[in-house]
This record gives C-alpha cells, structure tokens and sequence, in this order.
C-alpha cells in the first residue's frame, strides 16, 4: 500500500510540473509571437523603404536626363551654345574642384578623358549612321594621360 505522504508529495509535485510546462509553453508562443509580429513590421518596413528608394532613383535619373536635354538645346544654338558649354564645364569643374581641393586642372582633364574614353561608343551609337564618327577617331583625339600613384 502506498503510504499517503508519498502519494500527496508525487501529485504535489506532478502538479507543479505540469504548471510549468504549460507557463513555460505559453511563453514561448508568447516569445514567438512577438518575433513574428516585429519580423512582419521590419520586413514591411524594408519593402516600402526599398520602393521609396527606386521612386528617388528614377527621379534622380529622370532630373539628370533632363539636365542633359536642356543642355544639348542650349548647345545646339550657335552663338548661345558657346557661352553654354564653357558655362557648363566651368561648372562641373568647379564642382570636382571641390570634392578634390588637392586636384590641378590636369587632374580633372585625366578624369574627364577617362570617363568620356569609357563611354564614347555609346554616345556615338546615339548619333546618326551619317554623322557618326569612327569611335578610333574620337579617341586619338581625346588627351592621353599618365596615372601617377601618389603616395
């Protein structure tokens, strides 16, 4: 026979476990839960940041489109088209100038040479068959530069 004592301290203890299973368990799904709903706000979060950041990069490239459009026009007009491309470069030169302050005037023209070498193709495939220089030409006619590593 099973002495009473001994019977009250394994239901007592029976009890007790089985209260913290089910504390234990519903803590979890409380845990769970709560990672699943700050998952689903951060990964609606990085979706609409995502999507702001395509609508400012479109509208970066469609100002910078029109900027170009603009500029050709003004180029376009003899006597204007002058005065408009040396505005335009004074511009974008002084702007290298300042993110370079320790740059010369050769400095930039090396740079300007390289980015226009690595486009020129597809400018002149923009261009008129009938119009359109060979790209060697353009080239040759371009300033060669020698890269100096500084130190």
């Amino acid at each position: 026979m099973i002495n009473p004592l001994k019977l009250f301290r394994r239901t007592i203890f029976l009890v007790w476990l089985c209260f913290g299973l089910v504390s234990g368990a519903t803590a979890l799904a409380a845990w769970a839960f709560t990672l699943s709903t700050q998952v689903a706000t951060l990964t609606a979060n990085a979706a609409s940041a995502a999507i702001r950041h395509r609508k400012q990069i479109t509208k970066s490239v469609a100002k910078a489109k029109a900027k170009g459009r603009v500029r050709r026009v003004l180029v376009a007009v003899p006597a204007v088209g002058t005065v408009a491309a040396f505005a335009f470069e004074a511009q974008d030169y002084y702007a290298w100038e300042a993110e370079n302050p320790d740059g010369t005037a050769a400095d930039y023209a090396c740079e300007v040479a390289e980015l226009s070498a690595e486009v020129v193709d597809e400018v002149l495939q923009e261009l008129p068959e009938m119009t359109r220089p060979s790209p060697d030409a353009v080239l040759a006619m371009m300033p060669t530069c020698d890269v100096i590593e500084k130190r």
